[in-house]
Parts: structure tokens; C-alpha cells; sequence
């Protein structure tokens, strides 16, 4: 894969990301003032055989946030199934970034950094 198809994909991403919170502040203010303390972003994976696209939310959020946001998973599921995502998961930032195993800093220092803003 050439840098510009990388590049590409993830400001595909971004821009999926972006239209997800928009609608979601649009249609759902309350649920929107919750994600702008999160940070949203679309995974893409790849399963079965013969593999599948299959891209979903990601939310990550700070340990105070995350009961809230869960809450209201039933409204995020719906809006990303409209939008052709298949799923929407929570996570726990903070744990992710303390994670002793984890190669985030080195795979994607800008998701760490920004990881690090949200989990304070």
C-alpha cells in the first residue's frame, strides 16, 4: 500500500468520524455534549473468508465518562447502522494507554497524544 492510499483511507476515516458526531449533536444534543469530551474514531477490519470490509466506532473515553456513554450505546448503535458501520464499542483510554503492552505510542503517536488529552 503507497503512502497516498494510507493517507487516503484515513482521512476517509476522519471524515466518517466527523459526519458520526455531527449527526449525533444534530439529532441527540445531550448524547453530542458527551462525545466532545470523548474522541471518535473509525476502525476498519477485515473478516471472513473471502475477507470483508468491516469498519465500526471506537470511542474512547475517560473512566468517569464511560458509564455514561454506555448509556446511551443503544442511540450510537443506531445512527453508525444508518451510516453503514456495524458496530460502535467503548473503551477505556486510560487503561489503553497505561497498557504495558500496548504499542500505540510507536504504531500512532497522534491517537496517543490525543488519548492522553481525553483519559485527564
Amino acid at each position: 500500500m503507497k503512502a497516498t492510499e494510507t493517507s487516503a483511507k484515513m482521512i476517509t476515516e476522519d471524515i466518517i468520524a466527523k459526519e458520526f458526531k455531527r449527526i449525533v449533536s444534530e439529532y441527540y444534543p445531550k448524547v453530542g455534549e458527551l462525545l466532545d469530551g470523548c474522541h471518535v474514531k473509525v476502525i476498519t477490519c477485515f473478516w471472513g473468508r473471502p475477507p470483508r470490509r468491516l469498519q465500526y466506532i471506537g470511542i474512547y473515553c475517560s473512566e468517569e465518562m464511560l458509564p455514561h456513554i454506555r448509556e446511551q450505546q443503544k442511540i450510537l448503535r443506531d445512527i453508525a447502522d444508518n451510516m453503514g458501520l456495524v458496530q460502535v464499542v467503548c473503551m477505556n483510554a486510560k487503561r489503553l494507554i497505561r497498557d504495558p503492552k500496548s504499542t500505540l505510542k510507536d504504531t500512532d503517536p497522534r491517537l496517543w497524544l490525543e488519548l492522553q488529552m481525553v483519559a485527564t
